[in-house]
């Protein structure tokens, strides 16, 4: 997903706003606005990937030392 958040970025960016109507111009508003949203979600995710991986982490040590 990040290769693709990256390459709208990059797209989004090299589009001349000077020569953009009022609707475009908020089309334009609105895609950055998402593409935040988009990039903040999959932070988010990243994090909560982490967070997984330590709980299973955590629960197969119990498991293990529980079996003792």
């Amino acid at each position: 997903m990040a290769d693709t958040i990256a390459e709208t970025v990059d797209l989004l960016y090299t589009i001349d706003q000077d020569n953009l109507t009022p609707d475009q111009q908020i089309a334009l508003g609105s895609a950055l606005a998402t593409l935040a949203q988009a990039e903040r979600l999959d932070q988010i995710n990243e994090r909560l990937r982490s967070i997984h991986q330590v709980l299973n982490t955590w629960a197969m040590k119990s498991t293990i030392e529980g079996g003792r």
